[in-house]
């Protein structure tokens, strides 16, 4: 037995929180009557469950690696009519939802599925998967500010978790550098924040990995299926990080 949002999300409703709005907002029916409380379980092969009077269908999980460009929100509608991450996949028929978000003018790896548990356990902190990014910044960092990068930076949602940083390239003609940044975390707009917090604003942002997963390939607006061996290795990865973390408390 299941929880039913999330029956509903492995199916591909929606995401789980829209799912959960369906529920209480009494959209969904299972075995005839409307069940608007979220902690209903259900057995998604023996119940008959209805979600706007149709019954929702099994879909086979998909994963996608999105190189996103920028200009493009990472959403599956927008309200003002910009182009969403979901019109790049013009060839996916089944319904697919980023997994975390990278901003409007954030460039870089993304990935997008259905699968509604892989993608709750990627974006979660607890599981310290590996997000690296690449900023060109006005100016040159200093050691000491590259260094604060990498132990914490206080925020006005707290300090970040620590993670790693480095210089790669300067360009003090142009008064710019490259900086690389490695954090665990997915707050709003961070690696923006953490670089205006050292005096040295970001002026184009890539994340060029998550986990073990690369760019490698992929041109800007290109994606593509994720192998099964990828998709056991993500899910092993985050087992495992579960696990160290738990050890080192």
């Amino acid at each position: 037995m299941e929880r039913l949002q999330k029956v509903l999300a492995h199916a591909g409703v929606a995401s789980r929180r829209h799912c959960e709005e369906l529920i209480v907002q009494g959209h969904v029916q299972v075995n005839g009557k409307v069940v608007r409380e979220l902690g209903t379980r259900v057995d998604p092969q023996a119940d008959h469950i209805l979600v706007h009077g149709r019954p929702i269908q099994t879909e086979q999980h998909v994963y996608l690696m999105l190189h996103k460009p920028t200009g493009v929100i990472t959403s599956v509608s927008d309200p003002r009519g910009r182009r969403v991450v979901t019109d790049l996949l013009k060839e996916i028929k089944e319904r697919v939802y980023p997994v975390g978000r990278l901003d409007y003018d954030t460039s870089g790896l993304l990935l997008l599925t259905n699968d509604g548990e892989l993608a709750n356990r990627l974006a979660h902190p607890s599981y310290e998967i590996d997000k690296v990014y690449r900023a060109w910044v006005k100016g040159v960092p200093s050691p000491d500010k590259v260094k604060r990068l990498a132990t914490g930076i206080s925020l006005e949602d707290g300090m970040t978790s620590p993670g790693e940083a480095r210089l790669l390239e300067t360009a003090p003609a142009r008064d710019k550098a490259l900086v690389e940044l490695t954090i665990h975390e997915g707050r709003n707009r961070q690696v923006r924040r953490m670089c205006d917090a050292i005096g040295h604003p970001v002026l184009t942002l890539e994340r060029i990995r998550l986990g073990f997963l690369t760019l490698e390939g992929l041109s800007a607006g290109q994606y593509r299926h994720l192998t099964s061996s990828e998709v056991e290795k993500l899910k092993q990865g985050l087992v495992q990080n579960r696990k160290r973390r738990a050890r080192n408390r």
